[in-house]
């Protein structure tokens, strides 16, 4: 069961992440679909996903569970920024049976205006492999520019894919 809400959205409401959802994790990072838009190559059983979520220590970055109607859907991550910069990294990932339903465009959203409005950040990024197009869109949708490509730069199911970098600014957030 998913723990209390710690950002609300209209669709999704972002919540802490529990040992109780050890399941939903295993299973949706152990999904072929999922895994190959992610840097997850090793399966994952239950047991370890409870491990690292009895353990984990964010080191103030944040890692939530995307809830609908109290639901798990996906989870969402502001990693640890680099606070000399003001800059941290966003990671986010949905179940495939809930794409297409705005929900990882509304939880991004939410992580973002979190680090802008509370953690006082100037740069959010991400970095999602180029074959990744629907991660593209989503960052396209909240704002994010396109700043580059690493060419070659991930090995995925058996070849080599571009992973891009976008970026969104705090003034860029503001507009």
């Amino acid at each position: 069961m998913p723990g209390p809400v710690f950002l609300d959205g209209e669709d999704v409401e972002l919540r802490t992440i529990e040992t109780d959802d050890a399941a939903f994790l295993q299973q949706t990072l152990n999904d072929p679909q999922v895994r190959s838009s992610l840097t997850a190559f090793s399966p994952r059983s239950r047991t370890q996903k409870a491990d690292w979520i009895a353990a984990r220590d964010d080191s103030d970055g944040v890692v939530l569970l995307i809830c609908v109607d109290g639901d798990p859907v996906g989870t969402v991550a502001l990693n640890p920024p680099n606070d000399v910069w003001g800059v941290a990294e966003i990671a986010y990932m949905v179940a495939p049976d809930k794409w297409g339903n705005g929900y990882a465009t509304e939880a991004v959203r939410l992580i973002c205006r979190y680090g802008f409005e509370e953690r006082r950040l100037n740069k959010v990024y991400a970095e999602p492999f180029a074959t990744n197009t629907g991660s593209c869109r989503v960052l396209e949708k909240v704002g994010f520019s396109e700043e580059g490509t690493l060419r070659q730069e991930a090995f995925i199911e058996g070849e080599y894919v571009d992973v891009r970098r976008y970026g969104l600014l705090a003034e860029e957030w503001n507009q």
